[in-house]
């Protein structure tokens, strides 16, 4: 058995993959299998990886190879890898593909590779009932209504299909990008955001035309939507988080397309206009009158013909608009995300319904060509009184956590934190409004909630943006769509159990590069000898996932 001791991997017959932290090659073959493996645990030495069939079939999607995958473990693994994980691998990748949906006039075509496959697709429970006229020994006609849903079925079944039924064609919509900004400032795609569009979009080929697009907060997603937008040259529909979100994707239109301000319309729970270009929010969508009753507002997605639809923070899509997705699958669809991660395990249906990631890059390589902050991140234990832990430890299990994250000796550590980052422009953001609450009465730092009107929000953050504020202390509302580009401090007090989504967000708030290259730091404070330890190693594995050190401090 050769063995190579300065390689990182070790890949087991179960498709794990443990990467020895402190190898010389770690680095490398972290970057090397991130594409088809998913992280799963990354403790101080030894990181564990799993490779899923969701993984690789992402991986071929974005046009990886299975040879590259196989390469990649044979490259940098101490040990030959287990045939049968190679094997697993070719086998898996390979099905992507076998399965090819094509159109046949107002109908669809659902192709197969050949007889046997077709045969025992004929006779899935789920496949099955989607399928119409068998029109040859590997071709059965679909209905059009049921692509969305037989695209699921078919992943469910282990056989992804790759959709080539192509789109309808939107009302027009004339839009360029600006070589200059309506503020004066020069305009350039960065090669990164104009790669995305384009693997996106193939220049309008039936290949294309639906996924999603990873890339970390701050690195321009927005600027990549409207890039697709100016390909596609259709009328478009934008559905986000927030109203802040909101206004912000309308402040970006403006500065950066030569689309007028009549061309740009809010479908919100204020105004419900529709333009050329609609921007709304999956609040109002999901909105309904009672909790079984419909949704009023679903006959936005027909109010126009959509020539592209795009999700801005994909990856928090609520169910009913999976529901209603999988009816617009002849539309062509855009996620935007700093993360595939749900917390409700729903990537499958992103994969079937929005389309499959056709662009990811680390976020180490950005923050290397300067396009994201440098960022540093610190955990911080805080012991607890004995009054608070005796608190703790009696308890009801549930209740647990919220003893722990709002700790009373967190806030003497922020206050701490404060004096030592004076200067600095700093967010503090939490879970729990009776901790931010008293945070914001003890630093006399302004608090923003889901509570606090849209116009007051947006005049704090605009005095953030100009330095008039030094601090702000942020709810969960924080988590989204902010566009605080100089905040280079985040000080994370509670956060939603082991949330990585979250994790992801709360960074980004402070990862747009810095117009004189400081870096940014990312506290989490966590009470020592609770479950919040636990729920932070949860957190950590997105931070390592991109490469970040994450150093611990004990505060007796």
């Amino acid at each position: 058995m050769s063995y190579i001791p300065e390689n990182a991997l070790i890949v087991q017959s179960d498709r794990t993959i443990l990467l020895e932290v402190h190898s010389p090659t770690a680095a490398k073959a972290r970057e090397a299998i991130a594409p088809f493996a998913e992280l799963i645990k990354s403790p101080e030495h030894i990181h564990t990886y799993q490779i899923t069939p969701l993984s690789i079939w992402n991986a071929r999607a974005a046009g990886m190879q299975v040879e590259a995958m196989v390469g990649a473990l044979r490259d940098y693994a101490k040990y030959p890898i287990p045939e049968a994980v190679a094997q697993e691998i070719s086998t898996l990748g390979s099905r992507y593909g076998l399965t090819v949906i094509e159109r046949d006039g107002d109908s669809l075509l659902l192709r197969m590779s050949d007889q046997p496959l077709a045969e025992l697709l004929s006779r899935d429970k789920q496949v099955a009932p989607l399928l119409g006229k068998r029109l040859s020994e590997v071709c059965f006609q679909v209905a059009a209504s049921l692509r969305g849903v037989l695209k699921q079925a078919l992943l469910a079944a282990g056989y992804p299909a790759e959709d080539i039924a192509g789109y309808v064609t939107g009302d027009a919509l004339a839009i360029q990008l600006r070589e200059e900004t309506r503020t004066g400032k020069k305009f350039l795609l960065r090669d990164y955001q104009s790669q995305a569009a384009e693997a996106f979009y193939q220049s309008g080929r039936v290949q294309g035309g639906s996924g999603v697009i990873v890339l970390p907060c701050g690195a321009g997603k927005t600027i990549v939507g409207m890039t697709a937008i100016a390909a596609v040259q259709e009328s478009t529909l934008v559905l986000t988080t927030s109203l802040t979100s909101v206004r912000q994707w309308r402040r970006e239109l403006l500065d950066k397309t030569d689309l007028p301000e009549d061309a740009i319309a809010e479908y919100s729970g204020e105004v419900k206009n529709t333009g050329p270009i609609t921007l709304s929010t999956y609040q109002i969508l999901t909105y309904r009158h009672q909790r079984d009753g419909d949704f009023p507002h679903f006959d936005l997605f027909s109010a126009r013909s959509w020539g592209l639809i795009i999700y801005d923070e994909v990856h928090l899509l609520p169910a009913p608009v999976f529901r209603i997705t999988a009816e617009l699958q002849a539309r062509r669809r855009l996620g935007l995300t700093a993360t595939l991660i749900r917390e409700d395990g729903r990537e499958g249906d992103v994969f079937a319904l929005i389309g499959p990631k056709r662009y990811d890059v680390p976020w180490r390589e950005l923050e290397g060509e300067g396009f994201i902050a440098t960022a540093s991140c610190t955990e911080i234990r805080v012991s607890q009184e004995k009054e608070r832990q005796m608190e703790y430890a009696l308890a009801p299990r549930r209740n647990q956590f919220r003893v722990a994250a709002e700790n009373p000796r967190k806030v003497q550590v922020i206050k701490d934190l404060l004096a030592k980052e004076s200067g600095h422009r700093i967010l503090i953001i939490g879970e729990f409004l009776s901790q931010l609450e008293a945070i914001a009465q003890v630093t006399q730092l302004p608090l923003i909630t889901g509570k606090t009107p849209e116009k007051e929000r947006e005049k704090l953050y605009q005095s953030f943006r100009e330095g008039e504020l030094g601090g702000l202390v942020l709810s969960r509302v924080g988590n989204f769509a902010i566009d605080l580009p100089d905040a280079d401090i985040l000080i994370q007090v509670s956060g939603k159990y082991g949330s990585r989504q979250e994790e992801a967000q709360r960074l980004g708030r402070v990862l747009r590069p810095k117009s004189d290259g400081r870096p940014a730091q990312f506290y989490t404070l966590v009470s020592l000898r609770t479950c919040e330890e636990d729920f932070a190693r949860h957190r950590q594995l997105f931070l390592t996932e991109q490469g970040y050190s994450y150093q611990i401090e004990i505060m007796d």
